[in-house]
């Protein structure tokens, strides 16, 4: 059976935005295993979810039996990318790169085989920049760099306002001396890169041509944004969503992809789960309450991969115990392994929330609905209630009883009610 080709992978998945040579590249793919590169700028101690496609498509080529390269730029992180910048980033010490590289290889081999034996590898561009002679680096590579077609590109263009430094302006040459340097020292014909990544990509394709005489590729990932708000995908109101767990909680993380727009779910399982297209697909075109047990999946599938898969199902398990499963009844066939998690003893303790009764006075019945969770507005518990999903005290409550004041209530004197909304969604609010 004829092997499944790499690059048509990562475009039916959703990876590709631009390329510079799709039919070549194709063929490059079915007749040799190909080497290619992801770089990244180490200007954390940790990776966040918008460095994830990268490290997804690279994954991608490991586990196709390709070589990936995760180039760590601790020389040009000494420089910084001005590409999606108004202002030069803060330039950081030696010192503080280095940390910042210990904290980004152990996640980089949760993605890659980075360990003894395995086909990926992590290199430092320092070990190349570092060592530069200057004048010979501008009578070798300089020279075949028009200063025009450089502030023509969108990285540059959209700085010159507010002012671009001569420092920032050699980033392109040194991005593009990097994949030269890959190429004669490791085989590197590919370099992936994010959208915004276009024309420092097209630069080292172009110096790889004038130097060497050979083809070489570039590719770009599109840019996710949310669709809510237009920022940039894993960005919320605290900032980045981190891969450390001190950073962004196991749990945080987890509901940060829990709680992804219902209308990317199909893209967002292509791009971050290693599932088959047949059950993305599927997972994609659920209704109702059952698109967020598709993002149930998403979410534990990518906390397992980032974490673990012990980390990703306290997580899920968690989540249930304070916002109610999407598929109690298991109606969703899935091949991911949260479908093995024993749902019933996440539901064991009954979660609780506090009411103080200045909250309560004035409430009516389908207000505590609202109150613990269980509705997310005054509408969606009125219709819990008519469509006889409300408990209140294992006791269903009445359409005519939805509107009945809770101070009046016989329950009240214990100081505490327990809710259900469906068979197994409880929560207990506990009057001060």
């Amino acid at each position: 059976m004829k092997k499944l080709n790499t690059y048509k992978i990562l475009k039916e998945r959703g990876y590709i935005y631009q390329c510079t040579d799709e039919k070549g590249l194709i063929e490059l793919f079915d007749k040799e295993q190909v080497t290619a590169y992801v770089g990244f700028d180490i200007t954390a101690d940790s990776l966040h979810v918008g460095h994830m496609l990268p490290m997804m498509a690279l994954s991608w080529l490991d586990r196709t039996g390709h070589r990936p390269i995760t180039l760590m730029g601790g020389g040009t992180s000494m420089i910084g990318d001005p590409s999606g910048r108004t202002e030069m980033r803060q330039l950081m010490t030696r010192d503080r790169i280095l940390k910042n590289m210990e904290g980004i290889r152990p996640q980089a081999a949760k993605f890659l085989s980075l360990h003894q034996g395995g086909q990926a590898v992590m290199i430092d561009n320092s070990d190349w920049l570092m060592h530069l002679n200057y004048l010979e680096f501008l009578r070798d590579i300089g020279r075949h760099f028009s200063v025009n077609r450089m502030l023509a590109a969108e990285s540059y263009k959209s700085r010159l306002e507010d002012g671009l430094t001569f420092m920032e302006f050699n980033y392109m040459v040194m991005q593009a001396y990097d994949f030269l340097h890959l190429l004669n020292t490791q085989g590197n014909k590919l370099q992936i890169g994010g959208q915004d990544q276009w024309g420092n990509i097209v630069a080292g394709v172009d110096l790889i041509r004038r130097v060497k005489s050979v083809e070489a590729f570039g590719a770009t990932i599109p840019l996710l944004l949310d669709p809510k708000t237009g920022a940039k995908f894993g960005k919320t109101n605290a900032g980045a969503v981190w891969l450390d767990k001190n950073k962004t909680s196991v749990f945080d993380f987890y509901q940060f992809w829990r709680n992804t727009d219902d209308q990317q779910t199909a893209s967002l399982l292509n791009l971050f789960t290693f599932l088959p297209l047949e059950e993305t697909a599927y997972l994609g075109s659920l209704t109702g309450n059952l698109v967020n047990r598709a993002k149930e999946i998403l979410a534990y599938e990518i906390t397992a991969m980032c974490h673990t898969p012990e980390d990703a199902g306290q997580a899920y398990l968690a989540s249930i115990r304070t916002f109610g499963a999407a598929d109690p009844a298991g109606e969703v066939k899935t091949s991911s392994a949260v479908a093995r998690l024993p749902l019933d003893d996440s539901l064991a303790e009954t979660p609780t929330v506090t009411g103080q009764w200045g909250q309560l006075e004035e409430a009516v019945c389908a207000d505590l609905f609202v109150l613990c969770g269980l509705a997310a507005s005054k509408g969606e518990a009125r219709r819990l209630i008519r469509g006889g999903g409300a408990y209140v005290n294992e006791t269903q409550v009445s359409e005519s009883s939805e509107n009945d004041a809770v101070k009046e209530a016989a329950w009240l004197p214990s100081g505490e009610v327990t809710l259900r909304a469906g068979k197994k969604r409880y929560k207990k609010i506990l009057v001060d």
